[in-house]
């Protein structure tokens, strides 16, 4: 089951369940244009990582994907030669820190780069970064919005 809906020019949502999660990765990557900063927005437990690994999936990574909750970074391979990047700044206390860490330049590189908690540092996104909202339903289904800030 799931359910799409375009609301604006680049707002877009989706509801899915975990059972259909290939099918809202396939959306994903169909409706994101050439964005390549990815802002994840959702309460812990939202699905953020889950779905990010699906992303990776559909992608054909075979890295093993997984929370960068510690490393803060994690980085996986693409069959092309690519890279996705994972961060979660869950840890980072501002901006600053972030930059230190080498977030930002990540960032501002030019490949997939997916973002947890991108609230502790706001400053350090790109134009055109992609805010992604996971939100879980009271069903247990989730509900995906893309909602460009360019």
């Amino acid at each position: 089951m799931y359910f799409t809906e375009q609301m604006t020019y680049m707002d877009k949502m989706m509801i899915f369940t975990l059972e259909n999660i290939s099918e809202a990765a396939q959306w994903f990557w169909s409706n994101t244009g050439d964005h390549t900063v990815f802002a994840l927005h959702g309460q812990m437990g939202a699905g953020k990582t889950t779905f990010v690994r699906e992303l990776c999936r559909f992608k054909k990574v075979r890295d093993v994907v997984t929370s960068p909750s510690f490393s803060l970074i994690n980085e996986y391979r693409l069959p092309d030669g690519g890279s996705i990047f994972h961060i979660d700044l869950y840890r980072i206390r501002d901006e600053e820190e972030a930059r230190q860490a080498g977030i930002e330049d990540v960032l501002y590189a030019g490949s997939a780069s997916f973002v947890e908690w991108p609230e502790k540092a706001p400053g350090i996104f790109p134009p055109g970064t992609l805010r992604v909202w996971l939100e879980v339903m009271p069903d247990t289904s989730r509900r995906i919005k893309l909602q460009s800030t360019s």
